[in-house]
């Protein structure tokens, strides 16, 4: 009898044991991933966004081992996407290369958002996208000082510029630089960057205002569009050939970048998030991806270890976008 109960003894002791390893595990525990992820875009192929989001996954998809699937849902200025996400199941299946325009903006100015911001998870920071103002190739302006005077002299005749869409920072940017030049722009929203970028080189528009892509400078080469200035403060070692806003005489301190991470539906399992931070920071940690991003335009993050590292950053993404809106003197929903 006595060796029975030492048996049994010893097979709850092996339980208790195996259970607290269990809870040490890594956040792998659960079997996440199991099947393919997907990876929502919230703007059409070929933009800015798409391009982030597809070197990225590459990375991604080779650490949690399994297939990530990029899907691109463009229009309403990153609506689709965003619900697309939200609609999904809170199980990290789904994870949205979102910004400040679809996760922060949209909720607070677009009334047809049904959603607010803290009904995403930040997983991790991933850059800040470098901004710049563009002009068709039929403008004659050659710097963006010019192309201010000229925007000042044709009151009767508004510049129409473009931009991913309605209430994007974009389109906050261009009615604040209108107002400090005491003018007017007309602006022409498209579905995102690529067909905005389209309608440029096409001469559908005088200028756009978009996040920097290497295939502008291609397009430059070709007489297609020319870039006149960037909105940062500071540049990647690639862009060093771009004026910097700071260098024009009018509006020196207009200066403006995109922040964006990988975003995932609040409340998903902070293990499965964890698993994707971590995925995310491996990413991030390669100098070649560092490198790739850095030649597209992008500030590129640090990798950051825990939620609520991430939830700071949400933060203070919160609270810049705020002081944005108000600065422009638009009045948030609800307020």
């Amino acid at each position: 009898m006595p060796s029975l109960n030492r048996r049994r003894f010893l097979q709850y002791a092996g339980s208790v044991a195996g259970t607290s390893l269990l809870g040490a595990l890594p956040a792998r525990a659960d079997g996440f991933p199991v099947k393919p992820l997907a990876l929502v875009v919230p703007y059409p192929a070929g933009g800015a966004s798409d391009t982030s989001a597809r070197i990225f996954g590459e990375s991604i998809a080779k650490t949690v081992k399994q297939q990530v699937v990029v899907e691109n849902y463009g229009g309403g200025t990153g609506l689709i996407g965003a619900n697309k996400v939200l609609s999904a199941p809170a199980d990290g299946y789904t994870f949205f290369h979102g910004s400040i325009n679809e996760v922060f903006l949209a909720p607070m100015l677009n009334p047809a958002a049904r959603y607010k911001p803290q009904d995403f998870m930040l997983a991790a920071p991933i850059s800040d996208a470098t901004i710049v103002l563009m002009v068709r190739s039929g403008l004659s302006a050659e710097t963006f000082d010019r192309f201010l005077e000229q925007a000042r002299q044709g009151k009767d005749k508004p510049l129409t510029y473009a931009t991913v869409g309605i209430d994007s920072i974009y389109h906050l940017m261009g009615d604040a630089l209108a107002a400090r030049l005491g003018t007017t722009f007309l602006h022409v929203p498209y579905k995102g960057g690529a067909p905005a970028l389209q309608g440029l080189a096409g001469g559908e528009v005088d200028f756009a205002i978009l996040p920097y892509q290497s295939s502008f400078d291609a397009m430059q080469q070709q007489g297609r569009l020319r870039i006149l200035t960037s909105f940062s403060k500071a540049l990647p070692p690639a862009l060093k050939h771009i004026p910097l806003i700071s260098q024009s005489r009018p509006v020196p301190d207009f200066e403006y970048t995109i922040s964006g991470g990988y975003f995932v539906k609040a409340g998903t399992p902070e293990n499965r998030v964890a698993v994707l931070r971590k995925a995310i920071g491996e990413a991030l940690a390669k100098p070649d991806i560092r490198a790739r991003l850095e030649a597209e335009g992008r500030t590129v993050a640090q990798p950051i270890d825990t939620q609520a590292h991430a939830n700071q950053v949400f933060d203070r993404y919160m609270t810049r976008v705020t002081q944005l809106v108000r600065s422009v003197g638009r009045k948030t929903n609800g307020g």
